[in-house]
């Protein structure tokens, strides 16, 4: 059943993703995209920066090969879907600063330059907006 979710930038994490390649969920029973999603928020409410960009969460991504998904997104813009993280800190930081990027930019691309290292080798597809080719 779908939901209304953010009608602004955000980046949608699978909360039933596997916490790893190996695990699918931690000692007290958690998923890696529920810890991931936490992660995020933790750092929404400590950084001002990350104000502008909803998390919100998804039952599945269909990315279950690549553990700890997102989907970031915003109107008018090409979507990115990555996978492989690990659900900590560090990871979250990385997917939010590229989201930052993304949402400051005009159609979605982000410069190679600007893209924070966690985020590097994690891209598994790029989708274009509603309405819109890449060309």
């Amino acid at each position: 059943m779908l939901a209304r979710g953010s009608s602004g930038p955000s980046v949608v994490v699978c909360s039933t993703c596997r916490l790893s390649a190996e695990s699918r969920e931690d000692d007290a029973g958690q998923r890696g995209g529920a810890l991931l999603a936490q992660e995020m928020r933790a750092l929404q409410q400590a950084d001002d920066r990350y104000a502008a960009i909803e998390v919100e969460e998804m039952s599945c991504l269909f990315a279950c090969s690549r553990h700890c998904a997102v989907h970031l997104r915003a109107p008018g813009k090409i979507g990115y879907v990555l996978g492989d993280f690990t659900p900590d800190a560090q990871s979250a930081q990385a997917i939010l600063d590229y989201a930052v990027h993304h949402d400051a930019s005009a159609e979605g691309q982000v410069r190679y330059a600007d893209w924070p290292d966690g985020v590097k080798g994690h891209f598994i597809v790029r989708v274009p907006p509603e309405g819109g080719i890449v060309a």
